[in-house]
């Protein structure tokens, strides 16, 4: 059995609009990368960090605090060593503690041979989220550890559903170099909705459900709508509207606050689309004198997974 393991964590974008706080998607080739150390010494030690000023402290780090909840439920007489080199900026939106916690739970997991499925790490990394914004939730863990599009129908008990991405689906994230607090994004939304609005709402989310299963993009582009959280959240990003309007007219399905922001996603039908969407929504934004960084991806089907291990 191997005693290291190195792994890749990727980025993902939560909502999807009309999806808050159940769904997610996996983004490929931007995300973290963790190195994992069985030893002798029982517990998690967090031995370095780089690219990010977190706690080494256990348990005040997302990837410490999910390791050890994973480790608690087994019988393991050792314990483990967790290098993270973050190249997630925190606070971006697009799961940068998410990639932490989920990295930790699939890490240790395949050192201890694997005792848990894909769909059970869910559950031990939602305990690092709360480290992170104060609730245990799924949105982002989901699609980090399983890939692909993910759907949390319920947490009592937890069920998530993995759902195979449409094959042209490229995502555009836009990251204002900015902070937007999850308190802050939290603390805008109300606690009651309109029936009308949530007829409009549970429509859009079954219908970006079904266009994801049917592959029907143009069903997918109408049913990114959000008429609840966003309304209430996009003025915490500057020029917001602006950079929607211009990734729309210029092609994309749909766009949105990718998490609880500041970053700024649209989904696109193709990566000759998604590159043109891609420029627009750049130029756009480098009229408003704010740094920011923009990825074009695919959606990663595959998830969290090991890039090396050393017995």
């Amino acid at each position: 059995m191997e005693n290291q393991v190195k792994i890749f964590c990727p980025a993902t974008i939560a909502n999807l609009n009309c999806g808050f706080d159940v769904m997610g998607l996996c983004l490929e080739g931007i995300g973290d990368e963790m190195i994992i150390r069985k030893v002798a010494e029982k517990g998690i030690r967090i031995t370095k960090i780089t690219g990010a000023d977190l706690p080494l402290e256990t348990e005040k780090n997302v990837a410490g605090v999910a390791g050890l909840a994973l480790l608690n439920a087994t019988k393991s007489d050792f314990g483990f060593e967790i290098e993270i080199h973050k190249k997630i900026k925190a606070g971006s939106g697009i799961g940068s503690s998410s990639a932490s916690a989920a990295g930790a739970v699939f890490g240790i997991n395949e050192l201890l041979g694997r005792p848990f499925i894909k769909h059970e790490l869910v559950y031990f990394a939602m305990k690092g989220e709360v480290v992170a914004s104060g609730s245990e939730h799924a949105d982002n863990v989901a699609p980090c550890i399983l890939g692909g599009f993910t759907l949390v129908r319920g947490y009592n008990p937890l069920d998530v559903i993995k759902i195979e991405s449409p094959s042209e689906i490229y995502a555009v994230v836009l990251h204002p170099h900015i902070e937007v607090k999850t308190s802050d994004s939290r603390a805008v939304l109300s606690p009651t909705v309109s029936l009308k609005s949530a007829i409009t709402q549970w429509g859009n989310l079954g219908g970006l459900v079904a266009g994801l299963y049917t592959k029907d993009y143009e069903l997918i582009g109408r049913s990114l709508n959000d008429v609840i959280v966003e309304p209430a959240r996009k003025h915490l990003i500057p020029y917001f509207d602006t950079i929607k309007y211009a990734a729309l007219q210029s092609g994309a399905l749909g766009s949105g606050i990718s998490g609880a922001g500041p970053s700024i996603f649209a989904l696109c039908k193709g990566e000759m689309i998604a590159n043109i969407v891609a420029k627009s929504m750049s130029d756009a934004y480098t009229n408003t004198g704010i740094p920011f960084d923009i990825h074009i991806s695919k959606v990663n089907d595959e998830g969290t997974k090991t890039i090396t291990t050393r017995g």
